[in-house]
């Protein structure tokens, strides 16, 4: 299963798909190629140390989302990498009807909440200023309805007494990195059904 990792930071998440391949985890899953919107992003670094194909994709001349010219490059970048399953690593754009039709049932997003609470941005914040005792992590399609797509698994992580913002950030960001790489696996093993449109 040939997987595109899309991200925009330091990469941290892509980091443990590349670790979990190193170490013969990620089933048939293999990550082919590595695009980020940010010329300086982290993401980038990890291509050479892993030997994947990394590159930085210009966005322009949106801030936020993929659209018009910025989008059409996207679509054939990616398309050229004959992807299976288009994993978003921590990238901030928003996608558009597009790049979704391009490549339905096979763009899937890893979010810092259990879904469907705390959608959108700064989901561990969100969690946290809610006072909630459990959340999590939540990898799902991605469909038109931001963090809105079929869920595919979850990991719970629950907030103690003594923990801070910080703490919390640390053990979600340790529930995701274990996450994702469980469900490339899996997939990898079963190819998924295109999901269903929302």
């Amino acid at each position: 299963m040939r997987v595109v990792v899309l991200g925009s930071g330091r990469g941290s998440n892509a980091e443990a798909l590349l670790n979990a391949q190193k170490a013969d985890r990620l089933g048939r899953a293999r990550v082919v190629q590595i695009f980020a919107d940010r010329p300086d992003a982290g993401i980038l670094e990890l291509g050479p140390r892993f030997g994947v194909a990394a590159q930085f994709l210009d966005p322009a001349p949106f801030k936020t989302k993929l659209e018009g010219e910025a989008e059409a490059r996207y679509i054939a970048a990616v398309r050229g990498c004959q992807p299976d399953i288009v994993v978003l690593a921590g990238f901030m754009r928003v996608l558009k009807p597009g790049f979704l039709a391009a490549f339905e049932g096979k763009i899937i997003n890893l979010h810092p909440s259990l879904l469907p609470s705390f959608p959108g941005l700064d989901g561990i914040g969100q969690a946290w200023r809610r006072g909630v005792k459990v959340t999590g992590c939540t990898v799902h399609y991605v469909t038109g309805e931001v963090d809105g797509g079929p869920i595919i698994d979850q990991a719970a992580v629950r907030i103690e007494p003594g923990d801070t913002l910080e703490s919390l950030t640390t053990k979600i960001h340790a529930a995701e990195h274990a996450l994702l790489p469980a469900v490339v696996a899996r997939l990898s093993q079963q190819p998924p059904a295109a999901a269903p449109s929302r």
